[in-house]
């Protein structure tokens, strides 16, 4: 992409949502020019807001792990699919509601604080279940979230992520749960994190910007381009994680820009002020 095509699309840009894992960090450590990046933004006034659609962890966890790896961003920027879950649901839920989640601490917390009472089984009614990322999934968690949602309650899924990278390999994500429980319950549920909208337009309201002036950079293709596709963003893919140049003709789904590092993007909005 030439230079002028790339400082078109990057001019109007006053905040960036960006991806955690594969983007900004590699496992526990930094991508390249992780710093550097960081500073590049505050410097040109570019607002940032990193999202993540793992609900295993906190919002502090996640920066926590930015912080060992010299990043320090505040608590307003990090933004989680556990806690974009538990607003959606306090638009559409009564406060206070009874729910039954599928998932670990990082979901359980945001949706205790949010004022929600979370249901240990299905001996009472529950308005909603919620399904994230749990690895100390049982028959019996998935049969409670069955039967509750049979009986009519509403289906929320955090993130459809299939499998997740681990130290010896992949595993099992909530999209994997989420299949499960929708066979059984035969209801799809409603999802909140990449790529649907809900994160996204909840990152962009934090900071106050529109889609014109949002761009989105990720790895992923299918949820950090797809969702900020669908949410009408300006879409740049980093091909230091999970999909490279060659995966953009496989899988049908194009980003506005396709960049090496974040070293390369840094130079190209540095370019814009000089």
């Amino acid at each position: 992409m030439s230079d002028t095509v790339s400082t078109a699309l990057l001019r109007p840009i006053r905040a960036l949502i960006s991806d955690l894992d594969g983007t900004l960090v590699a496992g526990s450590r930094p991508q390249p020019g992780l710093l550097p990046f960081l500073e590049m933004l505050r410097r040109v006034g570019v607002a940032l807001t990193v999202v993540t659609n793992n609900t295993v962890r906190t919002p502090e966890q996640f920066r926590a792990k930015l912080s060992a790896c010299g990043a320090e961003i505040a608590p307003a920027q990090m933004l989680t699919a556990a806690q974009a879950t538990a607003a959606y649901l306090q638009g559409e839920l009564p406060a206070g509601a009874a729910l039954f989640v599928v998932g670990e601490s990082g979901l359980r917390a945001a949706l205790s604080e949010a004022g929600f009472i979370l249901l240990e089984d299905s001996a009472r009614p529950a308005a909603a279940v919620v399904v994230g990322g749990d690895r100390t999934v049982t028959h019996e968690k998935l049969k409670h979230a069955i039967r509750h949602i049979r009986a009519g309650a509403r289906f929320i899924g955090t993130n459809p992520d299939l499998l997740v990278p681990i130290e010896d390999g992949l595993a099992p994500e909530a999209g994997v749960l989420l299949a499960a429980v929708a066979a059984g319950a035969g209801v799809q549920p409603t999802i909140i994190g990449k790529p649907a909208r809900p994160l996204l337009d909840l990152a962009m309201a934090r900071m106050g910007s529109s889609p014109a002036a949002t761009a989105i950079l990720g790895d992923r293709l299918d949820t950090d381009i797809l969702g900020g596709q669908r949410a009408g963003l300006t879409t740049i893919l980093v091909t230091t994680g999970a999909h490279g140049a060659a995966a953009i003709q496989a899988m049908g789904i194009t980003p506005d820009l396709v960049v090496a590092g974040l070293a390369e993007l840094a130079e190209m909005w540095d370019a814009l002020a000089s």
